[in-house]
């Protein structure tokens, strides 16, 4: 797992929108990034709606918000679309940023095991470095921990 202070793995991904984003050409902009496990169950679907619904804080801290998933292209545009989602999902289709950044973990679900990603949020300063790690996230009440988190980390430097 990635940890506070170490340099935000870059990479390349298409988004619901189809275009691409690249975290490195976001420097600048301290960055919110975001792992879910799959679009349109219910705890990814309050998550989402809970950045949605809260954007303007980060907006007011100049921050960009990305959510990545395992899902395909066509599963992050009807999530966004169905959301009305105000952010970039990216499709994560092979797994390699959720392996980059530790997040692609052993999981048991109803006695199975299996490969999946553990919802994790990552803050990533002007400077491309993690500042702060949410781990095993409960998605109610995130998207305000994550603001106030933050506002915090921008205040102090």
């Amino acid at each position: 797992m990635i940890t506070p202070g170490q340099d935000a793995p870059d990479f390349e991904l298409t988004t619901n929108d189809g275009s691409r984003v690249r975290l490195s050409a976001l420097r600048g902009k301290p960055v919110i990034l975001f792992f879910y496990p799959r679009a349109d169950t219910p705890g990814c679907t309050t998550e989402a709606c809970e950045f949605r619904d809260n954007r303007t804080l980060f907006d007011d801290l100049d921050a960009v918000l990305l959510g990545i998933s395992p899902d395909p292209v066509s599963s992050v545009t009807r999530f966004g679309e169905k959301l009305g989602v105000n952010y970039q999902l990216l499709a994560d289709t092979d797994h390699e940023v959720a392996m980059a950044y530790g997040v692609w973990k052993a999981k048991r679900l109803f006695g199975n095991h299996l490969m999946g990603v553990e919802r994790t949020t990552f803050l990533i300063n002007r400077n491309g470095q993690v500042s702060r790690v949410f781990e095993k996230v409960k998605p109610q009440g995130h998207a305000l921990a994550v603001a106030r988190a933050l506002e915090s980390s921008l205040s102090a430097s």
